[in-house]
């Protein structure tokens, strides 16, 4: 009954996201973004930069805000997280935040992404519906409700480095980042290097799960 709570407790608390969002602005705004995430919010590992298409509005647009606010990127250590902290600072003001999160949620998943023939696909999808999955779906698509971000066919290396910088206090500690701390609290469910490097292959390998 408490978990119920909390979630209908969101969604009445919650402004109705995108309601007066202009996309035509958001993709204007986007252009920015491009030379890092894409055309397509792709992503492009070469830059560790991570997939953003299929990503839901309400998770972008707080990401955004906390990377504006200082909540996500101000770690020491985290320099990939203080880049993203500098750019989006381009974003002057709530509203654009809104429009660029709404076109970026826009975008269609990404079907394919590349996994390590070493992965052991099978002991990913264990590993990882007994840790994540109760949160993030079974096919990683991700649960608006939970307020768990898809992560199906993200880059395996920028997923594996958020669960590290998780676990290392690198995200996930600052008192606003509500959602973050639960994450920081999981991080330590994967017992070994392999089982780790597994889940993040099986996540990757989910990239046409919706």
């Amino acid at each position: 009954m408490r978990c119920l709570f909390l979630i209908v407790s969101t969604f009445l608390l919650s402004p109705v996201l995108g309601a007066n969002a202009d996309i035509a602005a958001g993709k204007a705004a986007y252009m920015t973004c491009v030379a890092c995430h894409g055309a397509n919010g792709e992503g492009n590992p070469a830059l560790n930069s991570p997939v953003l298409a299929g990503l839901d509005e309400a998770y972008l647009s707080r990401q955004l805000r906390h990377f504006k606010n200082g909540i996500r990127g101000s770690e020491a250590g985290d320099t990939l997280g203080a880049q993203m902290r500098g750019m989006s600072t381009m974003l002057v003001d709530d509203a654009a935040i809104a429009n660029v999160s709404s076109y970026v949620a826009s975008l269609p998943a990404i079907a394919t992404v590349a996994v390590s023939d070493d992965a052991d696909l099978r002991n990913g999808e264990n590993q990882y519906n007994a840790s994540c999955g109760a949160c993030h779906g079974g096919s990683a698509e991700g649960n608006v409700a939970l307020n768990a971000p898809r992560l199906a066919g993200q880059d395996p290396a920028y997923t594996e480095r958020q669960y590290r910088n998780f676990g290392a206090g690198l995200r996930g500690t600052h008192p606003e980042d509500r959602y973050g701390r639960q994450m920081k609290m999981m991080a330590s469910m994967l017992s070994s290097e392999k089982d780790i490097s597994d889940v993040m292959a099986f996540i990757a390998s989910q990239g046409t799960a919706q």
